[in-house]
């Protein structure tokens, strides 16, 4: 052997060292390619999870929204009803005391010609 088939053979060996680090080259590139797209996709499922939790807490919201308009209506429901009572009750007095309303118990409109019968007044007809 001489020189010469040395020097070719040592070519061939930095030519195929150099094949060697192109593909690592490449596969390096493949692997950042594919780490890079990963991180792209972990970043989305972040961005919708933080999405699904504004949501959550939108619903939330319409939900205390929702029980603060029952409560409120609760409320409202038990100031009439309360009202209703008080009427009732001063309605009651003033029967017992013998008072009756413009209307009187006949619901005809005017006092008219009323006798008073025990507790209760009707109209004399």
């Amino acid at each position: 052997m001489g020189k010469g088939e040395d020097a070719i053979r040592e070519g061939e060996r930095e030519r195929e060292r150099e094949r060697e680090r192109e593909r690592e080259r490449e596969r390096g590139g493949e692997r950042e390619e594919k780490e890079e797209r990963e991180r792209r996709e972990r970043e989305r499922e972040r961005e919708r999870e933080r999405e699904r939790e504004r949501e959550r807490e939108r619903e939330r919201e319409r939900e205390r929204e929702r029980e603060r308009e029952r409560e409120r209506e609760r409320g409202e429901e038990g100031e009439r009803e309360e009202r209703e009572r008080e009427r009732e009750e001063r309605e009651r007095e003033r029967e017992r005391e013998g008072v009756v309303g413009a209307e009187g118990r006949d619901g005809a409109g005017g006092v008219g010609n009323v006798e008073r019968v025990g507790l209760g007044e009707r109209k004399a007809g």
